[in-house]
């Protein structure tokens, strides 16, 4: 009679050996060293952070940066083998930096040089920020460009032409909508292509259409 509820907690117990171990094997896996940097840069409420949850998971570190009282965010993440690890960069509108947010963001950028830059936006008011994305260029970042909030500007009538966009500023525009995580996956693609110059900088774009131009 109690055999078989010794079997059952036996086989539990092994359960949950091999789901330890597997953790631990995969927590030192991504405590590795990074093989590829990528910086997620943009201005307060654009949806950065949350583009960086989604494409970090959970193992996240919150320290402040040497010097400061400014926190960056670190995460890691694997995309096709390769571990990559992602900074979520304090807010910035300018790469001439007026506060101390962005004198870290400037300075992490300049002297970390990330394999790629993702800028994110607001879709709602590309023009505004577009400034950054150039001043990124012109430092000689690997740059994308993420529209976020694509499904709000959707709403309010406004239509961006990617890939226009991206044939002018010569890099590659992705659409993301990072509360549903659509284009995610997308621009997880990209920035592996961006780390290792293979990529080709007309994106289609998967959200929002591309028969219509502003």
């Amino acid at each position: 009679m109690n055999q078989p509820v010794k079997q059952v907690k036996s086989q539990r117990s092994l359960g949950a050996r091999i789901w330890a171990w597997w953790s631990k094997m995969r927590q030192r896996s991504l405590e590795a060293p990074p093989q590829k940097r990528v910086a997620i840069v943009g201005s307060p409420n654009v949806g950065k952070s949350l583009i960086f949850n989604r494409l970090t998971g959970i193992y996240v570190t919150v320290s402040n940066y040497p010097g400061t009282t400014v926190e960056v965010f670190r995460g890691r993440t694997y995309i096709e083998g390769v571990l990559y690890e992602i900074i979520d960069t304090p807010g910035m509108y300018s790469l001439l930096p007026c506060s101390e947010e962005e004198r870290v963001a400037r300075r992490l950028l300049m002297e970390e040089r990330p394999d790629v830059v993702v800028h994110v936006v607001d879709a709602k008011n590309l023009e505004r920020m577009l400034p950054l994305t150039l001043q990124l260029i012109e430092a000689d970042f690997p740059v994308i460009l993420a529209l976020n909030m694509m499904d709000e500007a959707v709403k309010v009538g406004i239509r961006i032409d990617t890939e226009l966009l991206a044939d002018i500023l010569c890099v590659p525009v992705i659409p993301v909508i990072a509360t549903t995580g659509q284009g995610i996956a997308q621009l997880r693609r990209v920035i592996h292509e961006v780390a290792h110059g293979s990529t080709a900088y007309t994106i289609r774009p998967e959200i929002g259409g591309s028969d219509s131009r502003n």
